[in-house]
């Protein structure tokens, strides 16, 4: 894994990129005075456009490394400048794989930087809030580190599904919620792979509640009804099917 996370590149595009930004789009930002200004800690997104991630980039205070699908590295357009401003390539194909990935971003956190990643493993074509995935959690339990769940609104407005380019003069929201602290589900004991799908439920009701998508409780994708689910409930085990999973871009 080449991608060693995100340094000066992603600082000198945010202060170029960011006043142009703030030119073509109406941010409104919520919360931003929660995130740390050291140390490591975990950004848990909703995911409904291609701009999410630039966008919590650029107004976030310090730099953030994110997962994006490894499929960025196939194109001439994006193989280079992603990594360069902090992407790390992750295969969706699970496994081994995948788990470099998080090993990376495991070395992130212990630099004491920010990581971001998408729970829901993918970007959410209608709209909706879908279940959680478990490799943040993972993360933050061996780290120890917060999660800080986060709101993104409008971009699907600005940028849909499916749509070659952004379009311009529309509102962006980005609300930062509480931190979860990992810690108080790890001196409860259990097992952890009951932990991990508890910090990871509680994280999506934290992410509903900043920006009021309706939610469902399969997983988002092509698999998403084939996976196994009950009701949700913030702090009851709900089902330990993805234990052994993590998200992706």
């Amino acid at each position: 894994m080449n991608a060693q996370g995100a340094g000066k590149a992603q600082s000198r595009v945010r202060g170029v990129v960011r006043p142009v930004a703030t030119h073509l789009w109406r941010f409104h930002l919520e919360g931003f005075e929660r995130l740390p200004a050291e140390g490591p800690a975990i950004l848990c997104p909703n995911h409904v456009s291609f701009l999410d991630s630039a966008f919590v980039m650029l107004h976030v205070p310090r730099n953030i490394s994110f997962v994006g699908k490894a499929e960025y590295m196939d194109s001439w357009k994006t193989k280079f400048l992603f990594p360069a401003l902090g992407m790390i390539p992750i295969d969706r194909a699970g496994g081994d794989k995948s788990q470099a990935a998080l090993d990376t971003a495991e070395r992130v956190l212990r630099r004491g930087e920010l990581f971001g990643i998408f729970p829901e493993g993918t970007r959410s074509r209608d709209g909706l809030l879908y279940k959680g995935r478990t490799g943040a959690a993972r993360l933050a339990l061996k780290v120890g580190c917060p999660i800080f769940p986060v709101g993104v609104i409008g971009t699907r407005e600005i940028q849909p599904p499916d749509a070659k380019a952004p379009k311009l003069r529309k509102d962006c929201t980005i609300k930062v919620g509480r931190p979860i602290n990992v810690q108080r589900y790890r001196q409860r004991g259990g097992e952890e792979h009951l932990l991990l799908r508890e910090i990871t439920d509680e994280l999506m009701f934290e992410i509903r509640e900043l920006t009021g998508q309706e939610y469902r409780n399969v997983y988002a994708g092509k698999t998403a009804e084939t996976e196994p689910t009950v009701t949700a409930k913030v702090g009851v085990v709900t089902d330990t099917a993805d234990s052994m999973e993590m998200a992706s871009a």
